[in-house]
């Protein structure tokens, strides 16, 4: 799974997701794209499990491009612990996610296959999303 090698503090603060995303929003590397349309948390896991549904579908033809990278700790105390005591240890990671933000890519792949792999992963965030395409301009 994904998480950073080494960050600068371990433990962050919960935060807000406002407006939407000004970088990251139009097409890099591939044809079709799987963009997010309202704001959320993806974990590293959620990443991992839509990669896997898309490689899978497409049985390991044309290429993959994951766009987001989960940089933000969330932290959680053990169950059944007292409040207070201090913050919880790091259990994930997490990146935030606005609209608009371009999060897989896909090229070298029919087109047909690839919208339904796109749709397969789609189902494994916690985000809603839309396939675009570079012909469709974003």
């Amino acid at each position: 799974m994904l998480q950073p090698k080494r960050t600068k503090y371990r433990k962050a603060q919960k935060g807000r997701i406002h407006g939407t995303a000004s970088t990251g929003n139009t097409l890099n590397f591939g044809t079709l794209g799987l963009k997010a349309t309202t704001a959320g948390r993806i974990t590293a896991r959620q990443i991992e499990a839509c990669r896997r549904a898309i490689t899978r579908h497409i049985k390991r033809t044309g290429r993959v491009w994951i766009r987001v990278f989960p940089d933000v700790p969330v932290s959680s105390k053990p169950t059944e612990v007292r409040m207070g005591k201090g913050k919880g240890s790091p259990e994930f990671w997490m990146c935030r996610i606005k609209p608009g933000r371009i999060m897989f890519e896909l090229g070298g792949v029919p087109t047909g296959l690839a919208h339904e792999a796109l749709a397969r992963g789609a189902a494994k965030l916690a985000v809603q999303t839309r396939i675009v395409s570079r012909t469709e301009g974003n």
